[in-house]
């Protein structure tokens, strides 16, 4: 088996997955970011796929940008401009060719969370 990444996303704020929440993922080497996958949350705030699938997976750095902006304005009533949060970046290290990498985000408002999950 190859590696793949995962994702998921929880609205904290409201205690629920975070559905239609815009992802892009972006392999990183040095100061240059190259696009390789795009997907928008279902409805248990996972992506349908993965994000990263087995085929195209490779070890490196990568950076997911969540696009919260939208959704926290939907959700929570917010109309601040610009918002607190709007997209929300976070750089991770795939360095196992062979393992299932998953990386979360815990959403609220005025704050996130990510961590390494299973």
């Amino acid at each position: 088996m190859s590696g793949y990444l995962t994702t998921h996303v929880l609205d904290t704020a409201r205690g629920c997955p975070a559905a239609g929440i815009k992802i892009a993922l972006y392999r990183v080497s040095g100061n240059s970011h190259r696009k390789i996958s795009e997907a928008v949350t279902n409805a248990d705030g996972r992506t349908d796929v993965p994000i990263l699938s087995e085929k195209a997976f490779k070890t490196g750095t990568y950076e997911m940008i969540f696009f919260a902006g939208d959704y926290l304005r939907e959700t929570q009533g917010l109309e601040e401009d610009p918002l607190f949060l709007d997209q929300i970046p976070i750089r991770f290290g795939l360095n196992d060719a062979e393992a299932h990498f998953h990386v979360p985000l815990l959403l609220s408002p005025f704050g996130y969370s990510t961590y390494r999950g299973s």
